[in-house]
């Protein structure tokens, strides 16, 4: 699919992006590459094949799930200006 300068210009404009004539001949060429690519990868029959959710079917290595730091809430608590059971209260931002 090829984009043209006046296709670029348009979704400057709608973009509300100021571009140069240069910079708009630079992303019609760029976009219309982009389109080409996207048509090719279109075009390939991937009928049976499973989907992935990565190229690598790897199984990631898990860490042991430890508490390493001991519950302080009642001691950062201590300094806020408003608590109630264990939540900070805050000003009141929208009416």
């Amino acid at each position: 699919m090829l984009i043209n300068n006046d296709d670029v210009k348009k979704i400057a404009h709608l973009a509300r992006l100021a571009l140069t004539e240069q910079e708009s001949k630079d992303f019609a060429g760029s976009l219309s590459r982009i389109l080409g690519l996207i048509e090719q990868m279109n075009a390939v029959d991937t009928a049976g094949v499973e989907p992935m959710a990565h190229p690598s079917e790897a199984a990631l290595r898990l860490r042991e799930d430890v508490v390493k730091e001991e519950n302080q809430r009642d001691q950062f608590q201590a300094v806020a200006p408003a608590t109630e059971a264990g939540l900070y209260l805050v000003p009141r931002v929208l009416e």
